[in-house]
């Protein structure tokens, strides 16, 4: 066996795993799936987008940081105001995203797969875009989870032209069966391939989208894009049941919060139920204030966040939203990769195939308040692509999507993984629950009888609120290769 992908997307699995075949590695593989997830799961990631990789090849692990970048170097004033539109998950949840111009950051996708490509990669770009390519010029059907994301996003995309059009061409929301082609993005990606990322940050792209966010009253300007470039950094390592959990550090803030937890499980006891997950997810929460958000740029933060005697059991009572990509090699390479748009702006810069983040307007992401970022700084994200490792080996490798409650969804598959022993499958499929606000929001299957005392908003079903988490494995033993796709989120896996 060759490796395995765990993907969004059938279709975006099956490109990666396309190049494994060939020869290509975990990264080369992890390249081409994310290029072609942005034909078929477009509303979430893309040219416009921002992510992480975690990469683990020779025994060293690094995390390649394209986050998305605060804008402003250029000193210009925005003109127009964030747009406040709900997004209903079921009859009974709602969230609000802030979209619009005055919610784009700078765009990191098409510099940090270069560089991926260019550190671990074996395989030229232009022998990874072929199917996305494809994909987009000749189109491929809605899925179901694809149909229920467009219909929930479909008040964002209806709001400005372009995004209008793409996603409602005869004036309705596309919906399962529906053909969906994206042009514009076929010829993007031949020009990625032919001029490298300078096409999206000095190029002819760079100035079409500083032009257009700039004219109608966003920031985002010239001087913003030429400065971009990934960043590398070394990740975050916690300690959990005798593994090791490697995952994404500042000024990222999700795997630091996921690492907390993970270290208040331990001193929680042996083994970790819905109690535990709830009580260690309150005590993260209890150190996610205004000073935690500003510290997350401060080297070294997480030393003292981390340090087992600032774990605050008293927190603890026992009384009491993107796309992702995993891939292994056969020679134990792996590549975790996260990319978001967020809910996306509505932005979609004409003849480009670029559409917008709405980075600026995620609530999540800028506790302090909007537009306090500095520019130049990336946007602190909840993303956490993450690695297991047993002795030196990785026994896992995940990552989700899901704003706010990918941490949750992380966490509770590794619990699955490694405290109860659960293959990378079933622990993907196990009803989760996540804690914000004094109130646990669960899904059918959590044993009511451990929150005694918490209130509860239940979910009718399985649901995208809860993440869209994808996770691959090898088995110590058996060497076999297997992973979890994430039904939430349309999940496939494929093995070489």
């Amino acid at each position: 066996m060759r490796g395995v992908v765990a993907a969004g997307h059938p279709l975006t699995a099956e490109a990666g795993a396309g190049i494994l075949r060939a020869g290509g590695n975990a990264v080369d593989a992890a390249v081409c799936a994310v290029l072609a997830s942005f034909a078929v799961e477009s509303p979430l990631t893309g040219f416009g987008a921002g992510g992480h990789m975690m990469v683990h090849q020779g025994g060293e692990t690094t995390l390649i940081d394209f986050f998305v970048a605060a804008p402003g170097l250029d000193g210009i004033e925005r003109a127009t105001e964030l747009v406040p539109v709900p997004v209903r998950f079921d009859a009974e949840t709602t969230q609000t995203f802030y979209v619009g111009p005055a919610s784009c950051g700078v765009p990191g996708t098409a510099a940090g797969l270069a560089h991926a490509l260019e550190r671990f990669g074996t395989l030229p770009l232009a022998d990874l875009v072929g199917p996305g390519v494809r994909l987009a010029r000749e189109g491929a059907p809605v899925n179901h989870g694809q149909a229920y994301i467009l219909d929930i996003l479909a008040p964002i995309h209806e709001r400005m032209p372009g995004t209008r059009e793409l996603y409602a061409p005869a004036g309705r929301p596309l919906g399962e069966g529906d053909h969906f082609r994206f042009p514009e993005l076929a010829e993007a990606l031949e020009r990625y391939a032919a001029e490298g990322p300078d096409l999206f940050y000095k190029g002819e792209v760079a100035a079409a989208i500083g032009d257009f966010v700039v004219g109608h009253g966003g920031i985002v300007g010239p001087g913003d894009l030429a400065s971009y470039a990934a960043i590398e950094r070394k990740p975050i390592d916690a300690p959990f049941r005798g593994t090791e959990v490697l995952t994404n550090p500042p000024p990222s803030s999700g795997g630091i919060l996921i690492s907390y937890c993970l270290g208040l499980l331990e001193r929680l006891g042996p083994r970790s139920g819905p109690e535990q997950l709830v009580a260690a997810m309150e005590g993260a929460n209890s150190r996610r204030d205004l000073a935690f958000a500003e510290s997350l740029y401060e080297e070294g933060m997480e030393i003292g966040f981390l340090d087992p005697a600032g774990l605050d059991l008293a927190a603890a009572d026992l009384l009491g939203s993107t796309t992702h990509i995993s891939v292994l090699d056969a020679d134990g390479n792996c590549a975790s990769v996260t990319c978001s748009n967020g809910s996306g702006s509505g932005v979609l810069v004409p003849g480009t195939g670029v559409i917008l983040n709405n980075m600026l307007g995620e609530e999540d992401l800028n506790p302090a308040g909007f537009h306090l970022i500095a520019p130049g700084r990336r946007v602190p994200s909840m993303m956490a692509p993450t690695v297991v490792l047993r002795d030196g080996e990785i026994v896992l490798a995940l990552g989700s999507a899901g704003s706010n409650r990918i941490r949750s969804a992380i966490l509770q598959v590794i619990v699955n993984a490694i405290d109860h022993g659960m293959e990378a499958q079933a622990a993907v499929d196990a009803p989760r629950l996540h804690f914000e606000d004094n109130l646990v929001y669960a899904e059918p299957g959590i044993d009511e009888a451990t929150l005694k005392g918490r209130r509860i908003a239940w979910f009718r079903e399985r649901n995208l609120f809860f993440g869209g988490c994808q996770a691959v494995e090898r088995h110590h033993e058996t060497r076999a290769f297997s992973g979890g796709g994430d039904p939430r989120r349309g999940g496939a896996v494929v093995r070489v």
